[in-house]
């Protein structure tokens, strides 16, 4: 059985470590550019780490993480790190929240809290839902599965966590970035058990016709290879050679540092300024969670499996799903595209938000979370 437990005490060693190592930093020599024109800003990067060095409380949020309904399960020898929001009502749906890279389970924890209580958010107890949240294999505080083999993928993982540890007959899920490709696997696997799936990416059509896509998609597709060539240039090293970066990321905490917080900014609704939308301590507490942990490394391996055909494809979703799209994501996919994937109910353009919009919009995306699966209770 699953129980609650403080999931992380870092030593003081390890903390002086970190600290160490931040104020050696060997510095890159700077170019003669703008800011964040060719990759992250060096005067941003150098003031994060001042203040990770020497202002930011990591015991405060180390305590915070502690308070936070942790469990662990062992799904048949992979260890899996979850938390647990039970739904205010007696009725209230079970929903899996599936996070992203360079993300963690605490970007999931303000939407998790308004779906589970909405009463304390101007919401009705009837739309509540019981909120299970893990950390995918190798993030955080859940192991890496133990090989690279095609078995027990995290889309399984996470219906026998739902459906065989925690009793649920059928459930619902979400998620962005990697965990809506896992979410749409879940459903593909398991329609029975999946009552529907809300997304906010929709993965490309298995097989299609190039001369029969409508102007807004092939549109859509000239924006996604802009984006390949403009931004790609991460998931291309994640999906090679994964294994020549992590050593560097793995010692260095402002390199660390610097391949992340790159992404906050770049793939977020915000103008210049990256803490209108992220606090210090959240990008921080992010960075500390891979760093403490040591999941950088292993938090590469989705795109390195995926590129080598570990993963399966998602073919055919006949479930209900909803696709909400945030005007700062990565791609913004017309209606008919994700229409040759899924059985779309649902499809949302919302006014404001990014990559993250957990974290960015929670309200909004609690909103069309309910509004969609109000019909499937």
């Amino acid at each position: 059985m699953p129980t609650a437990t403080p999931v992380i005490t870092v030593s003081d060693a390890d903390l002086r470590d970190l600290r160490a190592r931040l104020r050696a930093t060997r510095w890159a020599e700077p170019w003669p550019v703008d800011g964040w024109q060719a990759g992250t800003d060096g005067a941003e990067l150098r003031r994060l780490v001042t203040h990770w060095a020497e202002g930011y409380d990591w015991r405060a949020c180390e305590a915070a993480i502690n308070t936070l309904p942790s469990h662990f399960a062992d799904l048949g020898g992979t260890p899996v790190h979850y938390l647990r929001y039970d739904g205010e009502h007696p009725d209230a749906l079970p929903i899996v929240l599936t996070h992203g890279w360079p993300s963690s389970f605490l970007e999931l924890t303000a939407l998790a809290e308004r779906l589970a209580t909405p009463s304390r958010y101007e919401g009705k107890s009837e739309d509540a839902f019981t909120v299970i949240v893990p950390s995918l294999p190798g993030f955080a505080f859940s192991p890496q599965r133990p090989t690279l083999a095609t078995a027990d993928q995290t889309h399984d993982l996470w219906h026998r966590l739902m459906h065989d540890e925690l009793g649920f007959r059928r459930y619902a899920a979400h998620g962005g970035d990697l965990g809506a490709g896992i979410s749409s696997r879940l459903a593909e696997a398991h329609p029975e058990a999946v009552v529907g799936i809300h997304l906010l990416a929709a993965a490309a059509p298995a097989d299609y016709d190039p001369a029969g896509l409508a102007p807004e998609e092939e549109a859509y597709l000239a924006s996604v290879a802009a984006w390949q060539t403009e931004e790609g240039g991460y998931m291309h090293q994640q999906s090679t050679r994964p294994l020549t970066l992590a050593p560097a990321l793995a010692d260095s905490p402002a390199g660390l540092l610097a391949w992340i917080v790159e992404k906050y900014r770049a793939w977020s609704d915000i103008e210049e300024d990256l803490s209108s939308r992220f606090s210090d301590d959240f990008v921080l507490t992010q960075a500390s969670l891979y760093w403490f942990t040591g999941t950088i490394s292993t938090s590469f391996r989705p795109y390195y499996e995926y590129a080598h055909h570990l993963t399966r494809r998602v073919r055919r979703v006949d479930v209900p799903t909803a696709l909400a799209l945030f005007p700062a994501d990565l791609g913004l996919p017309p209606r008919s595209w994700a229409e040759r994937t899924y059985n779309l109910t649902r499809y949302t353009r919302m006014p404001r938000g990014g990559h993250f919009a957990a974290h960015e919009e929670p309200e909004l995306l609690a909103l069309d979370i309910t509004e969609f699966f109000r019909a499937y209770r």
